[in-house]
């Protein structure tokens, strides 16, 4: 599993690079990061950029989903990028658990995620 967190230019926004399955460990390093992120901007919009990426394992997924009530309405976009069918449903799934704009971007679009993130 490798996962990066990653800031970018724009203070409220957090870039993700997830590969292989995520572990609830990689839970322990971004949600700080990413609560410190809305402690200062209120709202933040999250790039989730996913290669070669293989789901949660048990202990990521609860930790996702205490994230996600935690913070139901502090994301104001968030843009999933993926390579396969399965990735792209996750924008749809993703719905109900978020007041945020979701849209889903080909692994090869990533600079119109990374342009539609900044809007």
């Amino acid at each position: 599993m490798s996962f990066k967190v990653t800031e970018t230019a724009v203070g409220n926004i957090v870039e993700v690079h997830a590969t292989g399955k995520l572990t609830k460990e990689a839970y322990e390093s971004f949600v700080p990061m990413t609560e410190d992120k809305i402690k200062a901007h209120g709202k933040i919009r999250i790039l989730f950029i996913m290669h070669d990426f293989h789901g949660w394992s048990a202990g990521a997924a609860w930790e996702d989903f205490k994230f996600d009530l935690k913070h139901f309405n502090h994301i104001e976009r968030l843009a999933i990028v993926g390579e396969t069918k399965w990735e792209k449903g996750m924008s749809v799934f993703c719905r109900p658990f978020t007041t945020a704009k979701i849209k889903y971007f080909d692994h090869t679009d990533i600079e119109k995620a990374r342009e539609w993130i900044q809007e």
